[in-house]
C-alpha cells in the first residue's frame, strides 16, 4: 500500500467555492433562470422515432420512394367504418370519394390511395365492413405533426354512412409524444413530493432533505436547456426528457446525499462549518466528482451507436450528470457554509424518537457492520449463492426476440393503436407490414417480369405485387409469410438481399428496418463495450490503486443487470403481468431498449460501488486492515445507498407509471436493476467477494503502483505508514 499524502487543510478549491457563498447561490439562481427560459418548449422539438440506422439500406431505399413513389410509403390513414353495410355500397363509396378528394386537396399531403379508387384486397377488410384511405404526409418529423395536427380533427369522426378513425405512422409517433409529456408532468407529481417525504426519513431534517431536490432541479432544468439547443443541430429523442428527469433526480440526491452525510459528520466531531467542507470536498466530493465520470462513461458508450434514439440518451444523460455533479461541488458548499449547524434544523423526526438520545456518528450503521460481519464469515455460501440467484434471474433473456418499435408502445385506448390493431386483425396481409424492393436502372418489362417470379419462388415470399415504373425507377412489394417482422419476414430480407437482378435493388420495409438496426447495433456493440470496460477499469484503478478491484467491479456490476434482463423478456416480451401494468405486449422487445437499458443501469451501478469502494478505500489507506476497511466502508455508506437506491427507484417507478410500453420498460427495469445492485450486489456479493480475495486484493505491479502515487485519486488524512499489502488473516473466520 503507498503512502497517502492529503493535507488536512482547506484547499483552493474550497476557498473557491466558500469565499462568496451568497454570490455562488445568487448566480446560480441566474443561470437557473436563464435555463427555464433556454429550455421552454424542449418537449414539442423532440422527435418521437429514432430507431433505424441512418446509414443503412433500408433507410436509403425509404427516402428514394418518399421522393419517388409517395404512394409506397403511406404514414397516414382514415379508416372507414361502415357499421353493418359494406364498404362497397354506393353511399359509403360515395362518400370515401368525396374525403379522398379532400384529402388530395391538402397542403403537405401527397400519394393519395384508398380501396375504392385501387380496389386493392389489402385495403378492404375480410368481413367488408371497413376500408382504407392511405396517404403520405411530407416533411420531416415536426412538419408531418403540424399537418397531422392541422387536417386530422377535419376527417375524424362521422362522415354520412361511415366513422372515420386516424391512424398511420405519423398519428402513431404525434400521440406517442403528446402522451409522453402528459405521462412526465404526472410522474413528476408522483416522484417530487414521495421524494421528500423519503429525504425527510433519511435526514430528519426538512432542510436538509429540501438540498438534494433543489440540486436536482438546477440539473433537470440546466439540462433541458442543453437539449433544446442540441435540437438546433441535430435530431434528439422525446423519450431523452424522461432519463432527464430520472437521472436529474436520482443523481443529485446520491451526490447530495454523500456530501451532506460526510458534512454532519465533520460537523459532529467539533469542526467549523468551513474545515467540514474542506474535509467534505476533499473525501466526498472527489468521490462525487469520480462517480459522476464513471456514469458519464457509461451513458457515453451510446455515441457509437448511429440511431439518434440511443445518440439523445447520451447527450441528455451526460449534460444531466455533469450539472448534478458541478451543482453538488459549487452550490451544495456553499448552501452548507451559510448553513452550519441549521443544516439539522427542522427535524420532522423528534416526535417519535422522545426519550431516545440520537445515536453518535461513531455508532451509526451497526446494522450494515454486523451484515458485513456476516457475510465475511460465510464468504463462499453468500458468493455462490447470490451469484447463482443473479444468474438464474437472468436466464430468460436468452430467449430474448428483438423487434421494431410500433403503435402498441400507445395504450390500448390510442386511436393511432386502434386502428392499427383493427388492420392486424382484420385486413388481409398485414397492409404496411409488406417490403419494397427498390429497382433502380434502365429494364425491359419482361426483364421485370422476369425478377418477379424469381422472388415469388423465394421460400418465405407469400405475395408479390407490382412493378411500379416510373422512368428508370421501379418498386416491387413483397409480402411475408408469417407477421411483418416476424423470422420468416427477416429471412425474407436477406432472400431478396441475395437475389441477382440485371438492375441496382434496395430492400426496405418493417422487417428490412429490424434487420438493419440489429446489424447496426451488433457491429457497434463490441467497441461500445470495450470502451466501457476499458474506462471503467481505469477509474477504478485510479480510485483505489488495485488490479484485481477493477475486475471484481466491471463483472460484479455486470451481474447485478441480470434480474433486470430477465425481468425485461419475461414481463414485457411474454406479457405476464401485462393486465396488471397496463401495456399490451408485442411478443418483443425493441432492439435498442437492451443497450439503453444496460449503459444506464451499468452506470448507477458504478455510482454505487465507487461509493462504497472509496469508503473502503479510504479506511484501509488509514488502517492497512483489510477486513476492517470492508466492514467499515459498508457501515458507513450501506445505509447511505440503500436510501440512495430506494429514492431513485421512486423516481424510475413514478417513470414507469407512462402509458408508453419502453418508458414503462426504462423505468421499471432500471428501478429493478438499482435495488438488486444495492440490496444485493453491494450488500453481500462485494464484502463476500472482497474476503475471498483478502489482502491480494489491493495488489498492484511496482509500475502501476507508482502511476497510482502519481496521479491516482487519494482521500483520507493521516494515513497509516506505507507498507506492502499482505495477505490477511483470516479474523473473521477466528473470531467466528
Amino acid at each position: 500500500m503507498t503512502e497517502v499524502n492529503a493535507s488536512p487543510r482547506v484547499g483552493g478549491w474550497t476557498r473557491l467555492v466558500t469565499a462568496r457563498p451568497r454570490l455562488s447561490l445568487l448566480v446560480a439562481l441566474v443561470v437557473t433562470a436563464l435555463a427555464v427560459l433556454a429550455g421552454s418548449g424542449v418537449a414539442d422539438r423532440l422527435g418521437a422515432g429514432g430507431w433505424e440506422d441512418p446509414a443503412a439500406e433500408s433507410t436509403r431505399a425509404t427516402k428514394t420512394l418518399e421522393r419517388e413513389f409517395p404512394g409506397s410509403q403511406p404514414n397516414f390513414l382514415l379508416l372507414l367504418d361502415a357499421g353493418g353495410a359494406s364498404v362497397d355500397d354506393p353511399a359509403v363509396a360515395a362518400e370515401a370519394e368525396r374525403l379522398t378528394e379532400r384529402l388530395a386537396g391538402e397542403r403537405g399531403v401527397t400519394g393519395i390511395g384508398s380501396y375504392w379508387r385501387s380496389g386493392a384486397p389489402a385495403l378492404r377488410s375480410e368481413d367488408g365492413h371497413e376500408a382504407l384511405i392511405a396517404a403520405r404526409i411530407t416533411g420531416d418529423e415536426k412538419t408531418a405533426g403540424e399537418t397531422l395536427e392541422r387536417i386530422a380533427h377535419h376527417y375524424r369522426g362521422v362522415h354520412g354512412p361511415a366513422e372515420v378513425t386516424v391512424g398511420g405512422p405519423v398519428a402513431v409517433r404525434h400521440e406517442m409524444q403528446a402522451i409522453i409529456q402528459e405521462d412526465l408532468t404526472r410522474a413528476e407529481l408522483i416522484a417530487l413530493p414521495v421524494t421528500l417525504v423519503l429525504l425527510v426519513m433519511v435526514f430528519g431534517s426538512a432542510v436538509a432533505a429540501l438540498l438534494p431536490l433543489g440540486i436536482g432541479i438546477v440539473a433537470i432544468l440546466g439540462t433541458n436547456a442543453i437539449l433544446r439547443g442540441l435540437t438546433e443541430l441535430t435530431d434528439v429523442s422525446v423519450f431523452a426528457i424522461n432519463l432527464t428527469t430520472a437521472l436529474g433526480l436520482g443523481l443529485a440526491i446520491d451526490y447530495a446525499l454523500f456530501i451532506v452525510r460526510r458534512f454532519r459528520e465533520e460537523l459532529s466531531t467539533g469542526a467549523d462549518p468551513v474545515t467540514a467542507i474542506g474535509t467534505t470536498l476533499r473525501t466526498a466530493g472527489r468521490t462525487v466528482l469520480f462517480s459522476a465520470l464513471t456514469v458519464a462513461v457509461s451513458l457515453a458508450a451510446m455515441l457509437v451507436f448511429p440511431q439518434y434514439f440511443l445518440r439523445s440518451f447520451a447527450y441528455a444523460g451526460i449534460a444531466v450528470v455533469l450539472l448534478a455533479a458541478a451543482a453538488a461541488l459549487i452550490l451544495l458548499p456553499a448552501a452548507l457554509v451559510l448553513l452550519g449547524h441549521r443544516v439539522d434544523s427542522w427535524d420532522l423526526r423528534r416526535a417519535f424518537r422522545r426519550g431516545r438520545r440520537p445515536k453518535p456518528a461513531g455508532e451509526e450503521g451497526r446494522a450494515w457492520a454486523r451484515t458485513a460481519t456476516l457475510v465475511m464469515r460465510r464468504a463462499p455460501f453468500f458468493a455462490l449463492g447470490t451469484t447463482a440467484v443473479l444468474v438464474l434471474l437472468g436466464l430468460p433473456f436468452l430467449g430474448v426476440k428483438f423487434g421494431t418499435a410500433d403503435d402498441r408502445q400507445l395504450p390500448s385506448s390510442s386511436e393511432s393503436h386502434a386502428v392499427q390493431q383493427h388492420i392486424r386483425e382484420g385486413f388481409p396481409g398485414s397492409p404496411g407490414g409488406g417490403l419494397e424492393v427498390l429497382a433502380e436502372g434502365r429494364a425491359t418489362k419482361a426483364q421485370y417480369g422476369a425478377y418477379k417470379e424469381r422472388i415469388a419462388r423465394l421460400p418465405d415470399a407469400a405475395r408479390v405485387d407490382g412493378p411500379l415504373v416510373k422512368g428508370d425507377s421501379a418498386y416491387f412489394t413483397v409480402l411475408p409469410k408469417g407477421e411483418a417482422v416476424g423470422e420468416p419476414a427477416q429471412r425474407l430480407v436477406g432472400e431478396l438481399r441475395e437475389l441477382r437482378a440485371p438492375f441496382g435493388t434496395q430492400v426496405t420495409g418493417t422487417a428490412a428496418v429490424l434487420v438493419d438496426s440489429k446489424d447496426a447495433i451488433g457491429k457497434r456493440l463490441p467497441l461500445a463495450a470495450v470502451f466501457i470496460t476499458i474506462v471503467t477499469l481505469l477509474l477504478v484503478f485510479l480510485l483505489t490503486g488495485s488490479v484485481l478491484i477493477p475486475v471484481q467491479a466491471v463483472v460484479l456490476n455486470a451481474l447485478s443487470l441480470t434480474a433486470m434482463f430477465g425481468a425485461v423478456v419475461w414481463v414485457f416480451q411474454d406479457g405476464h403481468l401485462s393486465g396488471l401494468l397496463g401495456f399490451t405486449s408485442p411478443g418483443s422487445i425493441e432492439t435498442t431498449l437492451p443497450v439503453l437499458m444496460f449503459c444506464v443501469a451499468f452506470g448507477l451501478s458504478m455510482d454505487y460501488g465507487v461509493f462504497l469502494l472509496s469508503r473502503i478505500k479510504e479506511e484501509y489507506d488509514h488502517t492497512g486492515d483489510h477486513d476492517r476497511a470492508v466492514r467499515h466502508g459498508l457501515q458507513r455508506t450501506g445505509g447511505l445507498i440503500s436510501a440512495a437506491a430506494v429514492i431513485l427507484a421512486v423516481v424510475m417507478v413514478a417513470i414507469g407509471t407512462s402509458r408508453v410500453t419502453n418508458t414503462k420498460m426504462l423505468g421499471l427495469g432500471i428501478a429493478l436493476a438499482v435495488l438488486m445492485d444495492a440490496m444485493i450486489v453491494r450488500s453481500l456479493l462485494v464484502p463476500a467477494v472482497m474476503r475471498l480475495t483478502g489482502g491480494a486484493t489491493w495488489w498492484a505491479p511496482g509500475p502501476l503502483r507508482r502511476f497510482h502515487a502519481r496521479f491516482g485519486l487519494t482521500e483520507g488524512e493521516e494515513p497509516a505508514p506505507a507498507r506492502e499489502a499482505e495477505p490477511a488473516r483470516d479474523k473473521v473466520g477466528a473470531r467466528g
